[in-house]
Order: C-alpha cells, then sequence, then structure tokens
C-alpha cells in the first residue's frame, strides 16, 4: 500500500501503538528499553532483545518476548541480564547494547553488540563485541574480552552499531564508524557514517569499510544502528538519522548488491507523533515479517527512555 506524493512513493505505515518500558521493577533494568532487536522464533513468538538501563545509566542486555500475532501482548520478561556489563578497563565496562542476533544452521546464536567507554579527552567511545549462545539464547558468553571491531587509524572512536547477514557462507557486516568529534551548541556531537565489512568466520572483521550512507544533508551529523530485509530482489536499510536539537528521526536506503546504496529518506512515511511516547524522537527502527506482514519495531524519545513500541504496514 504506497501513497503517491509528489512522484515519491511513500510507505504508509500504521502506528500501533507502545509495547513495552522498563518501570522500576528490577535494579538492573530500571528504566529505558533501547534498540530493540528482533527475533522470530519457532512458536509463534518475536523475542525482542533489549538493553535496560540501571538507576546510573549503564545498560545490559534482556530480553523481552511477545505474541507474534499481537505484538502489545508480552508474555515473558528476562529476570536477569542476558549479557553483563564488561570487567572493569575492558571496552564494556559502562554497559552493553545490543543491535544484532545471528543465528547459524547448527543452532548457535551470535549476539553482536556495542560496549560503552568513557573518555577523559572525549565522551566516549563505542567499540562493538561479540558474545554466543549454545543453549538457544538462555545464556550468552563473550568469544573475547576485547572489540571483535577494534579501534583503527581511520575509525577510530567509533565502529559499532552493527547488523549482520550470513550470506553465503559470508558474514556480511553494516555498522556506523567515525573518528570526529564536533561542537554543536556548545555540545560535543559524534560524527559517523553506515559503512560495510565482510569476514569468513564472524570474529575477525578488517580495520576500515565501505561507506555506504554518508553524511549527505545539512544538519545531519551521525547515524544509528542499520537494519536490512531483503524484499522484491534488493536489499532495504532501515536506519536513523542524528540531527541537532531533535534528535533521531528515521531514513531509508536502497541497494541491489548491500554495497552500492541510494539513498530514499524522504519515503520512509513514519515521523514523530504529535503528543505521547514518540513525540519527540523515532529512533532505532527494525523491520520483520510476520504474518504475511512487515512491522517495524522502533524507539521514541530520549533514545528509548519511554520504550519500544511497533508500526505495521501490509504491502509494498
Amino acid at each position: 500500500m504506497n501513497l503517491l506524493y509528489k512522484g515519491i512513493d511513500i510507505m504508509k505505515w500504521d502506528k500501533m501503538g507502545k509495547i513495552y518500558t522498563a518501570n522500576g521493577q528490577q535494579a538492573w533494568a530500571y528504566s529505558h528499553a533501547m534498540i530493540p532487536t528482533p527475533e522470530l522464533l519457532g512458536n509463534g513468538v518475536i523475542r525482542m532483545y533489549i538493553t535496560f538501563c540501571n538507576k546510573q545509566g549503564i545498560g545490559r542486555i534482556g530480553f523481552v518476548d511477545i505474541d507474534a500475532k499481537n505484538p502489545e501482548k508480552v508474555l515473558a520478561i528476562s529476570s536477569e541480564p542476558l549479557l553483563d556489563k564488561g570487567q572493569p578497563g575492558c571496552f564494556d565496562e559502562n554497559g552493553v547494547v545490543a543491535t544484532s542476533i545471528v543465528t547459524l544452521a547448527d543452532g548457535k546464536k551470535l549476539l553482536y553488540y556495542v560496549g560503552f567507554e568513557l573518555g577523559t579527552k572525549i565522551r566516549y567511545r563505542l567499540l562493538t563485541g561479540l558474545a554466543v549462545s549454545d543453549d538457544g539464547g538462555q545464556s550468552f558468553s563473550r568469544v573475547q574480552r576485547t572489540p571483535v571491531l577494534e579501534r583503527s587509524n581511520t575509525e577510530l572512536y567509533f565502529r559499532c552499531g552493527p547488523f549482520v547477514l550470513y550470506e553465503n557462507q559470508i558474514f556480511r557486516m553494516w555498522y556506523v564508524a567515525g573518528d570526529q568529534w564536533i561542537t554543536i551548541n556548545g555540545k560535543e556531537m559524534p560524527v559517523y557514517t553506515i559503512n560495510y565489512l565482510e569476514s569468513k568466520d564472524g570474529v575477525t572483521w578488517g580495520p576500515k569499510g565501505k561507506v555506504c550512507i554518508d553524511i549527505a544533508h545539512k544538519g545531519e551529523h551521525g547515524f544509528g544502528r542499520p537494519y536490512l530485509i531483503k524484499h522484491d530482489g534488493k536489499y532495504k536499510m532501515f536506519y536513523s538519522i542524528r540531527v541537532p536539537n531533535l534528535g533521531y528521526r528515521l531514513g531509508y536506503a536502497e541497494s541491489q548488491d548491500g554495497i552500492d546504496w541510494q539513498r530514499k529518506d524522504d519515503e520512509i512515511g513514519l515521523d514523530v507523533s504529535p503528543t505521547g511516547w514518540d513525540s519527540e524522537m523515532v529512533c532505532y527502527s527494525a523491520v520483520i515479517a510476520v504474518n504475511n506482514k512487515y512491522m517495524m519495531f522502533y524507539n521514541g524519545n530520549n533514545f528509548g527512555q519511554t520504550g519500544f513500541g511497533w508500526a505495521e504496514f501490509q504491502e509494498w
């Protein structure tokens, strides 16, 4: 169901409402429900890998299971973290954020996550780690204590927000990268692009990716976690655009090969609401096909402090 507007096919998403936000019931999951990362399980359940924060704002990864037929129906919530923050001195000592889940043919699950490391001369660094589950996602353990995307000469501060696909025996990653901070309205803000890398084992990646989505418009200075689907013979990417004084808005791009992309941000068709939990910001979108429908899960105001919700799209 596309709406034709000024020669552009605008997607039509129906906002269905908020699903969940933390309410202080658990100390480790006191607030937020950040960066929804869905996995469709075989029993009619969608597992949402979610990052919750404690009172100090330190993130830990848990889950919220929802009904695939009725996503507003919460079935289960993790009582303990699936992945805790890293040990002192490590890149993820100040919190972890899940961004991508890959299930291999043997049932092993790979959870790619972002670690927060606070700086002194810069505000923070964001690098990518990897945890693995051999018990169907009931628990995860780190592959290594160091990042799988370590900082490099050209991607010095940010190698984060990854989305990974396993195709034709190759791991393909789209991620956020950058080596610059700028001052906007008196505040230091990061600058980053969306880049692309490949790996044979999902652990060893190169030091520099090919830029897929670059800064192209006045005001934007970075992007949030990309999320990809394959549809109608194309790769379709949903991502967040960071704009000063507005926070995040959603963006969209298409590609034939997953490497060279055409931005079509005007076609996304989903913006902030007039009031409510997503009236100031929409970000960290993830789109999956469920029951012959496409569902978008996303965060609202203040980077997920107000929780995550969903929108539904019947046709392309």
